[in-house]
This record gives C-alpha cells, structure tokens and sequence, in this order.
C-alpha cells in the first residue's frame, strides 16, 4: 500500500503450534495489547458441548474478548473446511473493519491454510461420489487408483485411502481439473503474520500428561457419557476426537478400564502434537516463539508490529 496515502488494514495474524503449547492464552494476551478478536481455528472447537476434551476456553476466562467459530456445530454434522473459509473470511473482514486485528488461533493446520491462504476448493456432487463409492464397494480400490494414475498422476502418488481416492476421482469428474490443480500454495490471501509456539519436548509431553488428567477432574467422562446419549458414536467426526473416542470405548467395554482409556488419551495426544509440529515446521514463513521465554507476549507483540510496519 506504500505511495498510496491510505492507512493498511490491521495485520491478520495467526498463533498456530502443536496442542498445549499455549495458543489460547498468547491469543488473549495479543487481543488486549493489541487490539483484536480471535477466530478459532481448532477443528473440533466447532462442536458444541464438546467443551473440557477440546480444551476450549470457558467464556469466564475469555477476558471478554469476542470469541468467533465456537459452537457452530452439532456433534453429528461434518466440519468442512471450504465453509470455514468462507465464515472466517467474513469475520476477518468485519474485524479488520472495525480496526481491529484478527486473530486466529488454533492447530487443525488445513483450516489455518484454508483461512490464510490462495486456496480454492473444488466443487461436489452427491450423485457422482455415490456412484463411486458404490463402485469402489463392487471392485476395491485397484482399479480406481489405476483410473487416478492415468488421470491424475500427482494425486495418485500421494493419496493413500479410499476417502480421498473417490474425492480425486469425483473432482476429476466434476470439474475437468487433475485434484492435484487444487493444491494451495504457500501464498496468503492478505499479508499475515503466523506465529507458532514450541518448546522442550519432555515439558511438553508433560504438560500434555497433565492437562489429560485435569480434564478427568474437570469431568471428561460425564461429559462423553452425556454426548453419547445425544448420538456422538454415530457422528463420523466429534467421535474421534482425542480423548472422546477412548471413553466412548471406555463407557461401551468393561474390560477397557478408565486408567487405559486415560494413558491411551496421552499417547494419542502426543502423537497429535507431534504431527501438528510436522505441519507447522513445514511452513517457513512460520515465526516460532518459545512458550517458556519470560517475554513472549512482548516478543509476539514486536513481530506483530515489525510486520504491520511492513505493510505501509
């Protein structure tokens, strides 16, 4: 915008990383010092009443911030990331509107991209998948992963489920466009700012350990009892989300005892933060802080205000 005498529009700014790192809390403290709104970007944050496995922030200790893209769910409807995109983008527009910073903050590291980037998704058609997947039930998967490769090479290399192999062949079909075409690049759709946090491995694998065990006390598995009666083992989605699918399974089979269900949460917790950081650490216009450093929030705070700088 330099030359142009008009004043920038407040950066857009993501605090990205792995779960438990602290994402809420330097949200919270940029919003104030700032001047901004959060946009959640943590895909199971959607669904409501799913509340202390997703460790979503109690509206108490949201500092009176707005919160955007919480509870916009039933657990028995799908996520989709192109919606997403289209209500964070509204939101991210109204914030900015009001002079203020949009802030997204979360680690489901597609709908953080889909937010920030040039990233377009293909159209659907309901008659087409079926016709697909029936064919995919007739015959396996051999001889659609053939068609792909023929068609679609890039794509083909890289799917490996039957999920995504049908998704290929039926945008392939619908729109005339290899699904590899559709794959975003790394170019925001506005200038942004990501900031992810890390650490110590050991501190987080124990602070993973603890907040698991906090959920217990908070009520975890109320909360997953409660959920159930209200259909979450037949919703495809909020069924497997760390730590509501193990009590699912802890609720239905007595000889899967609690104390399994709890270790078996950490590990897959771990193993989550652990490919949240692969995601992440991918992307090299991502600023990592340490969330230990005793001047985080000024540091974030610096980053935030070198790049709107950069923008005039």
């Amino acid at each position: 915008m330099s030359g142009t005498g008009a004043e920038p529009r407040p950066l857009l700014i993501a605090v990205v990383g792995p779960t438990g790192s602290g994402k809420s809390q330097l949200g919270l403290e940029l919003a104030e010092s700032l001047g901004g709104e959060i946009i959640n970007a943590d895909s199971m944050q959607f669904y409501r009443g799913m509340d202390i496995g997703t460790a979503k922030l109690p509206v108490s200790e949201r500092r009176g911030i707005p919160h955007y893209l919480l509870d916009v769910l039933d657990i028995h409807q799908e996520a989709s990331v192109a919606r997403f995109q289209q209500q964070a983008r509204e939101h991210i527009a109204d914030i900015q509107d009001r002079g203020l910073h949009p802030i997204l903050v979360g680690g489901s590291g597609l709908y953080v991209r889909a937010a920030l980037d040039v990233l377009d998704f293909p159209g659907t058609d309901p008659a087409v998948r079926k016709r697909l997947e029936t064919e995919l039930a007739a015959h396996g998967s051999a001889t659609l992963k053939q068609r792909l490769l023929e068609s679609d090479p890039i794509s083909a290399a890289r799917i490996s489920d039957d999920k995504r192999l049908v998704r290929a062949l039926e945008v392939l079909e619908v729109t005339g466009r290899p699904f590899s075409s559709f794959m975003p690049q790394r170019q925001y759709f506005q200038p942004s700012l990501q900031l992810a946090l890390n650490g110590d491995r050991a501190e987080l694998h124990e602070r993973l350990a603890r907040r698991v065990y906090q959920m217990l006390e908070l009520g975890l598995r109320a909360e997953v009892a409660a959920l159930a009666e209200r259909g979450l083992r037949e919703a495809k989605t909020a069924s497997l989300a760390l730590g509501y699918q193990q009590f699912l399974r802890n609720l239905d089979e007595p000889s899967y005892r609690e104390e399994q269900a709890t270790e078996d949460t950490i590990v897959a917790t771990r193993q989550f933060a652990r490919r949240q950081l692969t995601w992440f650490r991918a992307d090299p216009r991502v600023q990592w802080l340490n969330w230990a450093d005793p001047r985080l929030t000024t540091r974030a705070r610096e980053l935030v205000q070198s790049a709107q700088l950069a923008m005039s």
